[in-house]
């Protein structure tokens, strides 16, 4: 299934969770390959978008809401593509 292009994604999810260094879990390194960082938030966010144009597979459902994965590349503010799946 397609998700719909005006799907949430929080603002603190990218900017506190996927950009900001964690010592655990982080993501901020990886996406760093590619050129993203916290200087420009919304880069991250408009190319997270850009994959909600392709399949998204249920993963689970919790209290809160559906989950879905979508697996697709990102091609980063350097050019460097980076294969990622979102949840």
């Amino acid at each position: 299934m397609k998700l719909p292009p005006d799907s949430l994604i929080a603002p603190a999810k990218i900017d506190e969770y996927l950009l900001k260094h964690r010592d655990v879990d982080d993501k901020s390194g990886f996406l760093s390959l590619a050129g993203y960082d916290r200087t420009q938030p919304h880069r991250l966010e408009q190319d997270i978008r850009s994959l909600l144009l392709l399949e998204a597979a249920p993963t689970e459902t919790t209290e809160y809401a559906e989950k879905f994965a979508i697996c697709g590349v990102l091609k980063g503010p350097n050019g460097r593509r980076l294969r990622v799946r979102t949840i």
